[in-house]
């Protein structure tokens, strides 16, 4: 969200900031342009934002917040803003329903301002224990009638999680008429991806560049239809991929493979862009043509969680 709604946010709560100067805070929670970070301080620039997050109150003001704002700067009328509410009730001190319901109403107050379709995706993390991770997908199940569209996992690396651990709930949310979509082939190798199509049956790939490196899975990816969700200029400022040779060269491999794939923001306030500039960033680095930008955004339509409920 707008870090200036934030700043806002973070003093009406009381919430102690370790600055008092407004310009200093904005580089703590983002990325200037051009600064290449690692994954896993990347990562670390969402403690600020879900410790400012973390009431019903500041939850509502933050989803109401992005989704008017990706209207007014972007021309956004589809979203789908995934967040995690265990990482916003300040480790249960909060109750869990009130932060889902806060979202709930911050969604429903948007949707009523700006002609806008929209749902919630509730992430995962790789870093909890299987048991909190389960709590939330049947929280996504019992909130599926009130804007809740899928669940996702992301998160930091953990050398004892599985995605496989997960295919029992994964389908039980699938059976819910939940959308599926997962991280994986970011930070991590193709064997990732390749886990995740085996045992969670997504329908969509966060980012999942590095599938590119396997020609193999590349055919499967395009044989079941699945998108990838790759966001350019987090992957270059997180250097998950070496640079933009490596990016536009993996980009090829999926345009030749038939791999259906869409151009993305990732957190657009925190590295300081939107989707119109992703878009036209991605045709001046030569990742994709002109032309092309009207079928990729086709194929995020038809992957749409948001879209598929409406029409179900």
């Amino acid at each position: 969200m707008d870090p200036a709604d934030l700043w806002r946010i973070a003093h009406a709560q009381g919430i102690r900031l370790p600055t008092k100067d407004y310009w200093e805070f904005i580089d703590l929670i983002t990325v200037q342009r051009g600064q290449k970070k690692s994954f896993e301080e990347y990562l670390a620039l969402y403690h600020w934002t879900e410790l400012i997050q973390s009431s019903p109150l500041a939850v509502e003001e933050s989803v109401y917040s992005v989704v008017g704002g990706a209207y007014r700067k972007a021309n956004i009328t589809t979203l789908e803003l995934r967040y995690n509410p265990m990482k916003r009730n300040r480790g249960g001190e909060q109750d869990l329903d009130h932060i889902i319901m806060a979202s709930v109403r911050g969604l429903d107050r948007a949707l009523l301002e700006y002609p806008v379709k929209g749902g919630l995706i509730f992430c995962l993390d790789r870093q909890f224990d299987f048991a909190v991770n389960e709590i939330l997908v049947e929280k996504a199940i019992a909130y599926r009638r009130r804007g809740v569209v899928g669940i996702d996992i992301a998160g930091g690396r953990n050398v004892d999680f599985r995605y496989r651990d997960y295919a029992t709930i994964f389908r039980k949310a699938k059976r819910a008429g939940l959308g599926i979509t997962v991280h994986a082939g970011e930070d991590e190798g193709p064997q990732s991806v390749d886990e995740v199509l085996r045992f969670l049956d997504p329908d969509r790939i966060g980012h999942g560049i590095h599938a590119a490196e396997d020609p193999a899975l590349c055919k499967r990816l395009a044989e079941r239809g699945i998108l990838l969700e790759i966001c350019p200029t987090s992957n270059l400022d997180t250097a998950v991929v070496s640079g933009a040779d490596e990016l536009r060269r993996f980009i090829t491999t999926f345009r030749r493979s038939k791999v259906r794939f869409s151009i993305n923001t990732d957190g657009p306030e925190m590295l300081r862009t939107t989707l119109r500039d992703e878009l036209k960033a991605a045709v001046r680095a030569g990742f994709v043509s002109k032309d092309e930008l009207r079928q990729l955004g086709a194929w995020a339509l038809e992957a749409s969680f948001v879209r598929r409920t409406a029409a179900s």
